[in-house]
């Protein structure tokens, strides 16, 4: 399925851009969204759609357009580097659950599949009946979307800890559907280890050309970073014993390491070209 446009601009800002401190010159965007098959027109206007939803803020200086992120935009953005470049297999585990239980009337439901979408992407599993589940400590984190979507009356948390003596894997696959996760990895590192194998000769050799390193790092990252929105990072202890997603992982940050330079390098000399 061909990447939706708005989707493209986030893994530029996100990967590319979040740091920078100036505003971005739309002609810079445009240029390096081209090699994506973005035309100057799609872009001009996904932009424009993305400042109205907030995401971005729009600058003016003369007959030139700037943008850079918004708050909203930001926040999502370095939550989710945290999530690509820190995964949290190895956080110490104590055994303890963090459970919500919640009742949204029905006619606030939309509020309800917002919050199922937060609790997803902060790594809690579905026991079902509106109780949801997570190995993590993430209390304040849970305290915030109650606030930003106004359900606090609405929601009750817990800890706990598990008295039974099952199995916990068997809890793990009612919640979380691991092997579709696992299988995903698999598929990534499969599908890139000819791309390493070839970037770790010819980066170092210059066979591989910065505007390359640039667009290689670019489809790296943008297939990447759709792992934190289906992996809840479960505790090591909780996840399969032949879990790829630590291999996958490191040929990431392998691959990753190598493009860097060039690829930063190649986004510099288009942000400093000259504006006509």
């Amino acid at each position: 399925m061909p990447a939706r446009p708005q989707d493209l601009i986030f893994t530029l800002y996100g990967e590319y851009l979040l740091h920078r401190e100036e505003p971005i010159w739309v002609g810079s965007l445009i240029a390096l969204l081209q090699p994506f098959g973005l035309s100057e027109g799609a872009v001009r206007t996904v932009l424009s759609r993305m400042a109205r939803k907030g995401w971005l803020k729009a600058h003016r200086a003369g007959r030139h357009s700037f943008y850079d992120l918004a708050p909203k935009g930001r926040r999502l953005l370095e939550e989710g580097q945290a999530r690509i470049f820190h995964p949290s297999w190895d956080t110490p585990w104590d055994g303890s659950w963090f459970l919500i239980a919640y009742s949204i009337p029905e006619d606030v439901r939309h509020l309800r599949d917002r919050l199922r979408d937060r609790l997803a992407w902060l790594g809690f599993g579905s026991l079902g009946n509106g109780l949801w589940i997570s190995p993590h400590d993430v209390e304040e984190q849970v305290q915030s979307v109650a606030e930003q979507l106004e359900i606090e009356c609405h929601l009750e948390c817990f800890q706990a800890r598990r008295v039974n003596k099952q199995d916990a894997q068997e809890l793990v696959a009612k919640c979380w559907d691991l092997t579709t996760v696992n299988q995903q990895y698999l598929a990534f590192a499969e599908r890139w280890q000819s791309e390493l194998e070839r970037c770790s000769a010819g980066v170092p050799a210059g066979d591989v050309t910065h505007e390359e390193c640039f667009a290689v790092r670019f489809d790296l990252i943008h297939e990447y970073r759709a792992f934190p929105l289906i992996d809840p990072y479960l505790p090591r202890s909780l996840l399969p014993k032949q879990w790829h997603g630590e291999a996958a992982t490191e040929l990431f940050h392998m691959l990753h390491e190598i493009l860097k330079g060039p690829a930063d390098s190649y986004v510099d000399q288009i942000l400093n070209t000259e504006r006509s």
